[in-house]
């Protein structure tokens, strides 16, 4: 059981630390990722080995969309199954990490140009539990989520995100959690288990938009709309593509950027993710 000793471990302040913490983008794909040992999960666990321990982790989650900006403000946030007709032992999941009203009160003051309300209700969607629970079990590091304006575009969430970069400083692992080539309604459900299935276009925007990342062409990505058909197919809905304009909007001038489970799956989706710094 997760204790209040846990919980605040960030009460004692939000102190500058020399190290700044990374940034990630996370190709989250199926929920069955979250109890699945497979080579996605497995690099998840070691990537939390590699990086500094955070403090606490903020995700944005493309299954988190509001009207205006909203924190998870509360002591234990649930563990919400925003799914279906998958196997009982994924709603069986429960990941009790603890939340930190102080750091949600904290990140709202640092956003200056909009009014963030704190949220007792939502919790930790598919979008960061199936991740979080591989890279820390123990569920010992206090989790809270950033809704995402759906009434706002790709440059509006690229701006907000440059507001949260001192809880870099912070010792605060922040976390966008979608997909860049997310289309659903192409998917080639019986390819799932076939290594790398990817339609040409599916690996072909996919490409450039890891082309931008590395040379830094935000601009670029950020008005998606304008690099073709390809990135219409890739995006027919944004919210899983929004949560790397957060990502991207945090990275400061000196971090690195590579890639990782950087695979196609089912043909119209792919896992590829950025880490920065």
């Amino acid at each position: 059981m997760t204790t209040l000793g846990a919980f605040n471990r960030f009460t004692d302040g939000l102190n500058e630390q020399d190290q700044l913490m990374p940034v990630l983008f996370m190709g989250h794909g199926s929920p069955m990722n979250g109890i699945e040992d497979n080579e996605f999960s497995q690099y998840w666990k070691k990537l939390a080995k590699e990086i500094p321990t955070p403090k606490a982790v903020l995700v944005i989650s493309a299954h988190w969309l509001s009207k205006g900006t909203r924190i998870t403000a509360m002591d234990f946030p649930q563990t919400i199954h925003d799914f279906g007709g998958f196997p009982k032992e994924l709603f069986a999941v429960q990941y009790n990490a603890p939340g930190n009203p102080e750091l949600a009160k904290e990140t709202a003051s640092i956003i200056k140009s909009v009014d963030v309300e704190m949220d007792h209700d939502w919790g930790l969607d598919h979008g960061a539990w199936t991740i979080i629970r591989h890279m820390y079990p123990e569920a010992n590091i206090p989790v809270l989520q950033l809704s995402i304006d759906y009434t706002k575009g790709p440059q509006y969430h690229y701006d907000l995100a440059k507001e949260l970069y001192s809880l870099r400083k912070k010792g605060v692992l922040i976390m966008g959690s979608g997909n860049m080539v997310h289309n659903l309604r192409m998917v080639a459900w019986d390819k799932m288990n076939e290594p790398e299935y990817g339609y040409d276009w599916a690996k072909q925007i996919n490409s450039t938009f890891k082309d931008l990342i590395s040379n830094g062409q935000h601009d670029k990505l950020i008005k998606y709309e304008q690099l073709g058909k390809e990135a219409l197919l890739a995006i027919p809905t944004p919210e899983h593509y929004w949560p790397l304009m957060y990502t991207l909007g945090l990275k400061g001038t000196k971090d690195d950027v590579s890639f990782f489970n950087d695979k196609a799956v089912g043909g119209s989706l792919t896992m590829t993710s950025v880490r920065i710094g």
